[in-house]
């Protein structure tokens, strides 16, 4: 019996029941992590004080110091069990990454001791030479260093009996350069903190802190874990590279917000427990549009906690679908003809004196100031799409941009009617000087303007890759399995140069003599006239779309090889220097590991189809084409009328056809990724693998496999169909 009917005899479609939780999610809700409460009970004043000042105000922790803390966070671990300890860090792998060490060690005398000394705790040094660096490290410098992040808390990992203290941290080279996700996404945190504060203070200065918050919409596939075994492509590449639409996919638009199925449902009660004992918040949870897809979303974070939160997200599910005989499919599109998965990235920004600066406000001067901010983002995206979208590029999320619900390659901002009416009000003003008894402008009463439902004063755009929702921006083009730190580096640091220039030019203004406020209104006209081409307010799947976005000069990048060249354009590199995010090496090694991504995860798909194709797909046919040749003779032989031979023949020539076109296309693209390994150059490599394997072959090589699978006889047929794998779980 072949893996696939094994599956299908074995498949698990309940079960068992589990007890009501009847602990509320309050009792539970991060236990598991060093909160300011718990730091609070296990360090000194002195000590918390220390974590504190870290914490809020960025004050580095002497090494003295950090062995109180290190004391008081092994002394809590231990009350807990945990026997061991790690510094869990996000290499440029897009996975996390993590070495175990135990708290047990001896003294010099050989009397054994547990202990978790401050160096332990700040820093440690694993092994830098297998991860990724673009050319930044040899292959024989091994050394790398992972340092503490006070600002995101230690947490215990519990996997079965094993319980794991895991302290979040950055990492980076020997020689200084960053290597993971963390580090820039600090700096460029930390950027748009001080740019955005000395903004505020033309309107508040009391203002002396502003914190970008994210609230991410993770999307993912559920699959059964037999049926996703009997799956090379599943298991290899998190994506199916072959299978016929089913009869009935998305179409009735019966599973978004429908009844969760009971063994979903089990494993999303189980993910969710281990995340609130982690402190995630997660408070959403639902079916997707597609069959077999779901999503859970948290309440809103601080960007750098919530981007830990989210890649910790990951690992959680995927471990506890195992426990339920399920697999949890994070590609952007695992299955052709059905909506793909995203990571929305809901984006804002939130002053220490409790201010939300992408919301309407309720005075003129909030108003104002909301105005300021609001204008900058679209300012910042107009200015650096060709960044955003290199920041949501990889081979995976090619796949979904533009396609069944997801926004399209070019990146463009919604805002909504009401809202473009206002920016149309202040671009339209008489005569480019603003009067100081303006009143109408001075007091930009933007409640004349839009209804008193400021939650809602826009509706969603689903087309749109960056929309405004009422009080925050949505980043739509994220893709499901994308560390959330990329975009969110980008984002804040293209927000942070914005707000720079717009201070120099609100400054530069004020010292020729205007008033503060006319000096503001100024720089937003200015800021509007200048970035109004990146708004759109329609179908971004249209094909008019297209032309009115090259018309506007707006790119059209859709692949990802291409996309990535923003990262090391001048402009990039100026940028980031400015901010102090990437040296220029940094950032010309990660434009080098994103593209070696897209080589490997191509040349990985398209060994995948030639092994299929000549190791379940032909062997199938074959044996079925066989069967028909043997019918149409036995036919014959018996004198059966010849309109039937006919018939059977069209039917068998149909197939040889599918079946020689398999064989054809397979050893031609075989020849196709040799020419492209003989490549040395990365990007013409990756460029290669794009045109000339990807582009070329894929789709050529599905269309007929997909024929055959119509025509073959089902028992003949080795992998899982789609309405298998979509509608039984």
């Amino acid at each position: 019996m072949s893996l696939r009917f094994n599956a299908l005899t074995n498949l698990q479609t309940s079960c068992e029941p589990e007890p009501l939780q009847e602990t509320k999610i309050t009792a539970i809700f991060a236990e598991n992590v060093f909160t300011h409460a718990v730091a609070r009970q296990f360090l000194s004043d002195e000590a918390y004080k220390s974590l504190m000042g870290s914490v809020k105000a960025g004050q580095k922790i002497d090494r003295a110091m950090a062995a109180q803390i290190g004391n008081g966070i092994r002394a809590w671990a231990e009350s807990k069990g945990v026997t061991h300890f790690t510094h869990w860090f996000q290499p440029l792998t897009g996975t996390t990454a993590e070495k175990h060490d135990s708290f047990f060690t001896l003294k010099s005398d050989g009397t054994p001791i547990e202990q978790f000394e401050g160096d332990a705790l700040i820093q440690q040094e694993p092994d830098a030479s297998s991860f990724p660096s673009g050319g930044l490290r040899a292959t024989f410098e091994a050394r790398g260093y992972t340092a503490w992040d006070p600002s995101s808390p230690a947490f215990i990992m519990d996997i079965g009996t094993g319980k794991t203290l895991c302290i979040p941290t950055i990492f980076v080279s020997y020689t200084g350069e960053s290597l993971d996700y963390k580090a820039p996404l600090l700096k460029a945190l930390e950027a748009l903190n001080k740019a955005a504060v000395d903004v505020c203070n033309y309107f508040d200065r009391n203002v002396q802190r502003v914190t970008p918050t994210l609230g991410w919409e993770q999307e993912y596939f559920v699959v059964d874990e037999g049926l996703f075994n009997a799956r090379p492509d599943l298991v290899m590449c998190g994506r199916t590279v072959f299978g016929h639409s089913p009869a009935k996919g998305q179409q009735l638009e019966d599973h978004y917000f429908g009844s969760i199925p009971e063994r979903v449902y089990a494993f999303m009660r189980d993910f969710e427990t281990e995340s609130y004992r982690l402190g995630i918040p997660l408070r959403t949870r639902h079916n997707e549009v597609a069959p077999a897809q779901f999503e859970c979303a948290p309440i809103y974070e601080e960007v750098n906690l919530a981007v830990d939160h989210n890649t910790l997200l990951m690992d959680i599910m995927t471990r506890v679908a195992a426990r339920h005989k399920l697999r949890v499919l994070l590609h952007e599109k695992p299955f052709a003809g059905i909506n793909g998965s995203g990571k929305h990235n809901n984006w804002s920004l939130a002053t220490d004196t409790g201010v939300n600066l992408l919301a309407p406000g309720k005075t003129p001067k909030t108003n104002l100031m909301f105005l300021a901010f609001f204008v900058n983002a679209i300012k910042a995206v107009h200015d650096y799409d060709d960044l955003l979208r290199a920041s949501i590029a990889s081979a995976s999320n090619d796949f979904r941009l533009g396609a069944n619900e997801a926004p399209p390659a070019i990146i463009s901002v919604f805002i909504g009617q009401y809202l473009t009416k206002v920016l149309q009000d202040v671009k339209e003003r008489v005569g480019d000087k603003f009067d100081e008894q303006d009143e109408s402008m001075l007091k930009i009463d933007i409640h004349r303007s839009i209804p008193e439902l400021l939650m809602d004063n826009t509706d969603r755009n689903r087309t749109s890759p960056f929309a405004f929702t009422g009080n925050k921006f949505e980043f739509r083009a994220v893709g499901s399995s994308a560390n959330c730190a990329n975009a969110m580096t980008v984002l804040n640091t293209i927000m942070a140069e914005t707000l720079k220039k717009f201070k120099k030019d609100v400054d530069a203004l004020i010292e020729k003599g205007e008033k503060k406020e006319i000096a503001i209104l100024h720089m937003i006209k200015q800021y509007i006239v200048g970035s109004e081409k990146i708004l759109f307010e329609g179908n971004g799947y249209s094909e008019e779309w297209e032309k009115e976005a090259e018309r506007r000069g707006l790119p059209n990048v859709k692949t990802a090889p291409l996309a990535l060249d923003a990262m090391v354009t001048e402009k990039a590199k100026a940028l980031f220097a400015h901010n102090k995010i990437y040296t220029h090496p940094e950032l010309e090694a990660r434009h080098e590991i994103e593209l070696e991504k897209y080589i490997k995860k191509v040349q990985i798909e398209g060994r995948l189809m030639v092994e299929l194709a000549t190791t379940y797909v032909l062997p199938a046919a074959i044996h079925y084409q066989n069967k028909l040749v043997e019918n149409i003779r036995g036919l014959k032989d018996i004198g059966v009328a010849e309109g039937v031979c006919e018939e059977r023949t069209k039917l068998l020539n149909k197939i040889s056809e599918h079946i020689n076109q398999v064989s054809k296309l397979t050893v031609e693209m075989i020849e196709a990724r040799k020419k492209c390994n003989a490549m040395e150059n990365t990007r013409e490599k990756a460029i290669a693998y794009c045109t000339e394997v990807k582009e070329a072959y894929y789709d050529r090589i599905r269309y007929h496999v997909d024929k055959l699978e119509q025509f073959v006889d089902d028992k003949e047929w080795y992998l899982p169909k789609y309405r298998e794998l979509l509608f039984l779980r």
